[in-house]
This record gives C-alpha cells, sequence and structure tokens, in this order.
C-alpha cells in the first residue's frame, strides 16, 4: 500500500521520471511546509487587517482634525470612503471594516450636509447593523455609540429615522461594553448635553476623562480627549 502511494506521488512530482521514493518523501515534506494551518491564516489576515485600518483611521483623523479646507475635506473624505469600500471587500465577513465604512460616510454627511446627508447617515445606519449582526462586540462596542450618536443627531420622521429614545438605548448598550472608552463617554455625554441634561453629562464626560492617554495615543485619540474637556467646560458653564 505505502509503495503504492509513493507510486502515485512520483507521478505527481514535476520530475516524475528521475525521482525515487526518497525524493517523493523530500517534496512532500516541502510541500506540506509550505502550506499554513487554517488558524495562521486566519491570524495574519486579522492582522493585515488591522494595519490597514489603523492607517485608515489615522488618515481619517487627519481630514477631520487637521484639513480646515473645506474643498480639500470634501475631496480627501470621498478618497477615504473608496478605500474603506474596498477594505470590506478584501475582508469579507468581518465587522471592523463596516464599522469604518460608517464612520467615514457619517464625517462625509456632517462635512457635506444639506439633503444628501440624510442619504449618507442612513447608510451608515445599515452598515452599523450589518456590523452588529457579525460581532456586536466589535471596536470595543463602536457599534452601538455611533448608532446612538446618528439617531440623536438625523432629523425624526418624516425627515428621516432619528429617535432620541432609540439613541440613548444605544449609548447604554456602549457603555455596557466599554464603560470607561472616552469615545462612548463622550458621544453620550454630548447626546446629555443636547438633551440640556447637564448634570448628567458632567458626570458621563469626567468619567470618559479618567483613562490616562498613552504616549502611543494617535491622532484620534488625542483630538477625542481634547473635545470631551471642551464640552465638559461648556456643561460646567451650564451649571455655574
Amino acid at each position: 500500500m505505502i509503495s503504492f502511494c509513493m507510486l502515485g506521488l512520483l507521478v505527481l512530482m514535476p520530475s516524475a521520471r528521475a525521482a525515487t521514493i526518497e525524493d517523493a518523501i523530500t517534496y512532500v515534506h516541502r510541500q506540506w511546509g509550505t502550506i499554513k494551518p487554517d488558524h495562521e491564516t486566519l491570524a495574519t489576515h486579522t492582522t493585515g487587517m488591522e494595519v490597514t485600518l489603523t492607517n485608515l483611521k489615522q488618515q481619517w483623523a487627519i481630514v477631520k482634525y487637521q484639513t480646515p479646507d473645506k474643498v480639500a475635506q470634501h475631496n480627501d473624505i470621498a478618497t477615504l470612503l473608496d478605500q474603506a469600500e474596498q477594505i470590506v471587500e478584501d475582508y469579507p465577513g468581518k465587522a471592523e471594516p463596516f464599522i469604518w465604512q460608517a464612520i467615514i460616510l457619517g464625517t462625509k454627511a456632517d462635512i457635506n450636509g444639506g439633503l444628501g446627508a440624510l442619504g449618507d447617515d442612513e447608510q451608515a445606519r445599515d452598515l452599523l447593523l450589518q456590523a452588529e449582526k457579525i460581532n456586536p462586540q466589535a471596536l470595543q462596542g463602536s457599534i452601538y455609540s455611533l448608532l446612538g450618536a446618528l439617531y440623536y443627531k438625523v432629523p425624526g420622521w418624516p425627515l428621516g429615522f432619528g429617535d432620541d429614545n432609540q439613541a440613548k438605548q444605544y449609548f447604554e448598550k456602549a457603555l455596557a461594553i466599554n464603560p470607561d472608552g472616552t469615545d462612548p463617554n463622550f458621544l453620550y455625554g454630548e447626546y446629555l448635553y443636547e438633551m440640556e441634561d447637564y448634570e448628567k453629562a458632567k458626570s458621563v464626560l469626567e468619567h470618559g476623562l479618567k483613562v490616562r492617554l498613552s504616549p502611543n495615543a494617535s491622532l484620534a485619540e488625542k483630538a477625542r480627549r481634547e473635545e470631551t474637556e471642551e464640552l465638559l467646560q461648556k456643561v460646567i458653564q451650564k451649571l455655574s
């Protein structure tokens, strides 16, 4: 039986006519050595996605926080949206690319404004709901804080899907997953500020500032912290 299998391998080898059984065994070892186990392939796939999304996040932060010119913002965010759509295609079945495509769409809506923004916001909502089906915990529950922000900022019926009560439920879900995160606390604090619940907004924003930034914090993390500090000062003024 072994001899029969080796014979089959000799036939399959590129230089089968000149090969010996020993050559066949060496050939098999080489071929199997080039095949990675599924878990290794998956790990490489995930690492590649994380690097790609980190680069996208950095570019997005530059557009959002360091590009004052509106025309440049408009052009740059369109380019980033194309990149985000490609990343979704490159990593099917992953929630994180959908989340980042939604973030960029939301930023595009903020930059451009007008009736067209509603279409971008609706698409962003749908992408987040799609990401939720894949992995509700992705990016530390960012799906829910982003949905919360959309639901309170977008107009309600009949113009849009906005709903303040639904927004609050999403924020509570986000904080249940990531109670100490700067992002969910800022976005919930912003919502509470708009709802004129200044006491609670103050508590939420202060909680979001308790975690210190690491020395290697990204531009987006630093900018979000600054936004939180600025909003907290507005809240304190309202309470004074």
